[in-house]
């Protein structure tokens, strides 16, 4: 290949012929990142916090964690938007669902006593 036809081509081509590189720095912050989120979590057990804050805090750091994860070590923040909406959309759908299914228990349990019976 020439030199005029290297100068010519996008970045993408370029990087796709070469390979992704990403600098070692980005990796070792979400690393550093990750550490910092896990010694969160496990604080919120060492200080004792109980209840709904006691998970909410425990599935924030998780997601945080997770995202992390796939976005910089499975590449996720540097592929096709299609791809990006293929591989997320679903759990976030199904993590939808399962909210309208607890939002609905509490109608489907007294429905329930109220057809069959206290039994107490």
């Amino acid at each position: 290949m020439s030199e005029t036809t290297a100068h010519a081509q996008s970045p993408a081509v370029r990087a796709a012929e070469h390979g992704q590189q990403h600098p070692i720095r980005l990796y070792l912050l979400v690393w550093g990142l990750l550490f910092v989120l896990s010694a969160f979590s496990y604080m919120v057990d060492y200080l004792g916090i109980q209840g709904y804050l006691r998970w909410t805090l425990i599935l924030l750091f998780m997601m945080l964690k997770a995202g992390l994860i796939v976005a910089v070590f499975m590449h996720m923040a540097w592929e096709r938007l299609a791809l990006v909406y293929a591989i997320l959309l679903p759990p976030l759908l199904v993590l939808v669902f399962v909210a309208l299914m607890v939002s609905e228990a509490d109608y489907t349990i007294l429905t329930r006593l109220a057809f069959f019976g206290g039994g107490v």
